[in-house]
């Protein structure tokens, strides 16, 4: 899912150790456009954080995967960006077209989801 918006606030970055090591989480609220602007909390996780370089004011698309879970009978959700590009610069991770010719359903893709440091 991708969401378009201006960066309206960073949060404190939180840190910690789990059993899998030290973990970093960045929290940013985004506010989208339109009408009836919506604002919204996603975070970054680990390496990422610096990777993506997120400043306030900056327009961005963000591309999110949704995941809620259930604990003591309430339910949590978290908007995890994975993407992030620059409103108005050319993407970065896909192409704008397919693959031509007859052998375009095989065509081997660019990316590698072996690659992927997302934890699921």
């Amino acid at each position: 899912m991708e969401i378009n918006g201006k960066i309206i606030g960073l949060l404190p970055e939180k840190s910690g150790q789990s059993a899998n090591g030290t973990w970093r989480k960045q929290e940013y609220i985004l506010e989208t456009e339109g009408q009836y602007p919506k604002k919204i909390c996603f975070m970054v996780w680990s390496d990422k954080i610096d990777e993506f370089a997120i400043k306030e004011a900056e327009n961005l698309v963000i591309s999110v995967d949704l995941e809620s879970r259930e604990y003591n009978g309430r339910w949590y959700t978290d908007v995890k960006a994975w993407q992030v590009k620059r409103a108005g610069a050319e993407a970065e991770y896909f192409p704008t077209s397919a693959p031509d010719g007859p052998n375009a359903s095989q065509a081997e893709s660019p990316y590698s989801f072996e690659d992927d440091d997302i934890p699921f």
